[in-house]
């Protein structure tokens, strides 16, 4: 074991789980609605991934709506997903997130067997969640794997310590800490250009991306050192 692997830091959607799917198909059926509703270019997948992949969900909110030159007040997440607010399209977005893992959710199988892998190893490494979804804990827990990190770090507890989304790096660089470890001997697997961005910005030891749709080139220009398909690649 290298010494980029004392500690292993995951993003949760797309990478562990196939919710990045979920995140992506919700994000269109709400923001198609309501463009279409305010006769604006409509939603295309394209718009998941530049806007909203990666990101804090009321930053991705704000860059779409800038994208297509719609103002909205913040609005406050305790007014429900009725207004047309920020708060209130991202309330729209979870509730329609929601219905989608009520039913479970099955991890990526080479994604597990690579958890596993690093457990088996002779001084496993340190392992951490880093989600800018709030829903962290849910997914987590619907895939059966809420008990294998030591240090979960999701949108809510990002917003309540202040910390900037991805791409800053200030949620890896929280979490590293957390964990006791310098980010130079941490590895950081990402599947969204704003997340392999930040890995690349907090200087961490390795930053692996996982191509699930964002392009494995645009993965090594956001500072990828190594670029897969799927975790099992990854176990030697």
């Amino acid at each position: 074991m290298g010494p980029s692997r004392r500690a292993v830091l995951f993003d949760l959607d797309g990478v562990l789980t196939p919710t990045a799917d979920y995140h992506q198909a919700a994000w269109g059926d709400m923001f198609g609605a309501f463009l279409a509703a305010r006769g604006a270019a409509p939603w295309t997948p394209a718009d998941y991934f530049a806007h909203l992949d990666g990101r804090r969900r009321d930053e991705g909110i704000r860059a779409l709506l800038a994208d297509r030159g719609i103002e909205l007040p913040e609005g406050d997440p305790a007014e429900g997903p009725g207004p047309d607010t920020v708060a209130g399209l991202g309330e729209r977005k979870n509730a329609m997130f929601g219905e989608r893992i009520a039913a479970g959710v099955d991890p990526y199988p080479g994604s597990v067997a690579y958890l596993d892998h690093l457990a088996a190893l002779p001084e496993p490494p340190a392992v951490a969640v880093v989600s800018s979804s709030r829903n962290t804990h849910a997914v987590l827990a619907a895939a059966g794997l809420a008990e294998r990190f030591a240090v979960v770090l999701d949108g809510t507890r990002a917003h309540a310590l202040g910390l900037a989304g991805k791409p800053a790096p200030d949620t890896y660089l929280r979490a590293a800490a957390e964990l006791g470890v310098d980010p130079a001997a941490a590895t950081v697997v990402e599947d969204a250009v704003s997340g392999v961005a930040a890995g690349h910005a907090g200087g961490f030891g390795e930053v692996i991306g996982v191509d699930r749709g964002a392009g494995a080139a645009a993965l090594a220009a956001a500072g990828a050192d190594r670029v897969v398909a799927d975790l099992a690649e990854l176990i030697r």
